[in-house]
């Protein structure tokens, strides 16, 4: 089994990694001792890429990255490539949460279309690259529903799920229908 380096130093996305991934490579984390990827890529796989090649560089591993991007209609696709620091540098979940509600009040639920947009990178030592896609249509909550997942999915209804947020499923009702699920789902049918 091909042994890769995980460049996420986030423990929630780790999580479904591993969930997602496990089986077909053998994840081992990121150097704790790696300083943090500043990501500047104007695209989400620029930023995978940034994040993979850091990795890859560090262990002399295989390395595995992400990046998502959420994408509101009513926002003009914003966040978009700037979806973990929405609400600024260092900013919360919660605080981006909020920031997100704010900017779309007054917008009734049939124009909060939305969609998670997820590339997932696998960057060896080589500089061989493969890289797969995942997409969730969806819509915005008029305010946060549920307690479970991690960064909007107090917010995301998806459409092909049953009006339920992501933070209302069970984790194996998020991956069946989630962005990062599809992006890992075809990354490992690649491998």
């Amino acid at each position: 089994m091909l042994r890769v380096a995980c460049a996420s130093a986030n423990p929630h996305k780790v999580a479904e990694i591993v969930d997602l991934m496990g089986g077909v490579v053998d994840l081992v984390p990121r150097p704790s001792e790696l300083a943090e990827v500043v990501e500047d890529a104007d695209t989400l796989e620029g930023n995978a890429r940034l994040k993979a090649n850091a990795v890859c560089i560090a262990t002399k591993l295989a390395a595995l990255a992400d990046d998502t991007g959420l994408e509101v209609d009513a926002l003009n696709g914003a966040p978009g490539v700037i979806t973990a620091r929405f609400a600024g540098e260092g900013a919360t979940d919660a605080q981006n949460r909020q920031k997100m509600l704010v900017e779309l009040e007054g917008i009734d639920v049939p124009q909060r279309t939305a969609r998670f947009r997820t590339v997932a990178l696998l960057r060896f030592p080589d500089g061989r690259e493969v890289v797969a896609h995942g997409v969730c249509e969806g819509s915005i909550a008029l305010h946060e529903i549920g307690d479970r997942g991690f960064g909007y999915d107090a917010l995301f209804i998806p459409t092909d799920g049953d009006g339920r947020t992501f933070a209302q499923m069970t984790i194996d009702e998020k991956h069946e229908l989630s962005h990062r699920g599809r992006a890992f789902r075809a990354l490992a049918q690649m491998l």
